[in-house]
């Protein structure tokens, strides 16, 4: 899969991001230069691990027949110590149904084995760059 960001030149940061058929925009906040048109790069690094936590409990639940009927995951962020290597992301799972108390704790434990917690936890992320 090829993912391709292009960018979008009425705008002082702004860029359109083309995944598949869907695009967005992605833009620097007004401190940083941008106009805030979209989110950051941070924010969308944030939303991956939010969105796979959201996927992934509905994906489960369905497969387990728990009656998981909504989902909500808040993510904050304490990038305080980013430039000493410290990136923290804490989520909230805010789930909907009839739910029993160990129903809950089984999907918080399923959270936290997203496929996207587990690139971001354990996996050494090798990255290239090239000119075209």
């Amino acid at each position: 899969m090829s993912i391709s960001v292009t960018r979008d030149l009425s705008q002082p940061m702004g860029h359109v991001v083309h995944v598949r058929d869907h695009q967005f925009v992605t833009d620097g906040s007004i401190a940083e230069g941008g106009t805030d048109a979209g989110p950051s790069a941070h924010d969308l690094f944030d939303a991956a691990l939010a969105s796979c936590q959201a996927l992934t409990l509905v994906w489960y639940a369905k497969r387990k027949n728990i009656p998981l009927q909504d989902v909500k995951v808040d993510v904050e962020r304490d990038d305080s110590a980013e430039r000493q290597g410290v990136y923290k992301l804490a989520t909230t799972l805010h789930l909907g149904g009839d739910l029993t108390e160990a129903q809950r704790q089984e999907l918080l434990t399923v959270a936290g084995k997203c496929p996207v917690h587990k690139l971001m936890h354990t996996a050494t992320i090798e990255i290239t760059a090239a000119l075209a």
